[in-house]
C-alpha cells in the first residue's frame, strides 16, 4: 500500500491489493495454509474483488493479498453524528472454502475492547448477515444476494451508528439512557 499525493494530502486506494501483509499479522492466518482453492471459489473472490473495487465508499479501505486472496482486512472510518466520528475499526475477513454458501468470518480487531454491543472484545462480530446474530430470514446471509460490501456497509451503518445500544435488544428496555450515557 503506498500513499499517494493528491494536492498535498496523502490519500490511499479504497481497494489494493498488497503483495505483503506482514507489516499486520492476519487473524486468520494461521488456518490451514494448504487450502485448496476450486475454481468455483475464485471466480466467487474475483466478483467480490471487482465489486470492491467499484463500489466502495469513502470510510471504507480493504486490503487484500496476492497470495492469499481469500484473506481480507478492511478499515471503516466512523461516521459523523456518531460516537465513532472519525475512528478506525479493523476488520480481518476470511471467505471459508465454500463461500458464497457460507458467510465470511469477520473478526473484529479489538485490542482488548468492547466498543458496541455488537463488536465483542473477543472480536466477535455480531450481525444477522453473517449469521452470528438471530435475526429474519431476509436479514441472514444469502449465497446468492449478499456480498462483502454489504457486509461491510452493515457493519458501518448498522452496528457503528448514533445510538449503539438500541441494537442490542437484551438491554432495549434501558437503551435510551445506556445511549445518552455512552455517547
Amino acid at each position: 500500500m503506498t500513499p499517494e499525493k493528491d494536492n498535498n494530502k496523502l490519500t490511499f486506494p479504497q481497494f489494493d491489493v498488497v503483495s505483503d501483509m506482514s507489516d499486520h499479522p492476519h487473524h486468520f492466518l494461521c488456518r490451514d495454509p494448504l487450502r485448496q482453492m476450486e475454481n468455483r471459489f475464485l471466480r466467487a473472490i474475483s466478483k467480490e474483488w471487482r465489486i470492491l473495487q467499484e463500489n466502495l465508499p469513502e470510510s471504507i479501505f480493504v486490503r487484500v493479498s496476492e497470495t492469499h486472496s481469500d484473506l481480507l482486512r478492511a478499515a471503516i472510518i466512523g461516521a459523523a453524528g456518531t460516537p465513532y466520528h472519525d475512528a478506525l475499526f479493523f476488520f480481518d475477513i476470511d471467505l471459508p472454502p465454500n463461500y458464497p454458501n457460507e458467510p465470511p468470518k469477520v473478526h473484529y480487531l479489538s485490542h482488548g475492547y468492547q466498543v458496541n454491543p455488537n463488536l465483542y472484545s473477543n472480536g466477535t462480530v455480531c450481525l444477522s448477515l453473517l449469521n452470528t446474530w438471530m435475526g429474519w430470514p431476509s436479514e441472514r446471509w444469502n449465497p446468492k444476494m449478499s456480498t462483502l460490501l454489504q457486509v461491510l456497509l452493515s457493519i458501518q451503518s448498522l452496528v457503528l451508528n448514533e445510538k449503539p445500544y438500541f441494537n442490542d435488544p437484551l438491554t432495549f428496555v434501558n437503551s435510551k439512557k445506556l445511549s445518552t450515557d455512552y455517547s
